[in-house]
């Protein structure tokens, strides 16, 4: 049982058609900004790709790393148990605050110095 073969269609333009007519300069202008938007995707999701390797990298902090950089971390990591701490704060009040950072600083600054 034979078919007949289907004309072949070829995504190759064949020499008889037509080239594409030279833009005006409107047009020009519309395809320039058409080709710059391109160039800005194209680079917009390389340094996307970029960020996301370099995020994958490197996930922990240095470990010469300041207190304000370790606690900026912290936050950023475990938003809930900030906001948390911040509500604990709110209700204890100022004057228990300083008292509790009155007894707990002393302690770590000991703490850090022998390390």
């Amino acid at each position: 049982m034979t078919h007949p073969s289907a004309p072949s269609t070829s995504s190759v333009p064949s020499a008889a058609a037509p080239a594409l007519p030279t833009p005006t300069a409107d047009q020009q202008v519309v395809l320039d900004r058409i080709a710059a938007q391109r160039e800005r995707l194209r680079d917009r999701r390389a340094r996307r790709a970029q960020q996301q390797v370099m995020q994958r990298a490197e996930p922990g902090l240095p470990p010469d790393a300041s207190v304000a950089l370790r606690a900026v971390v912290f936050a950023k990591q475990y938003p809930l148990a900030v906001a948390a701490v911040a509500g604990v704060a709110v209700v204890a009040g100022p004057k228990r605050l300083m008292r509790w950072a009155g007894l707990v600083l002393p302690l770590l600054l000991r703490l850090r110095t022998q390390r």
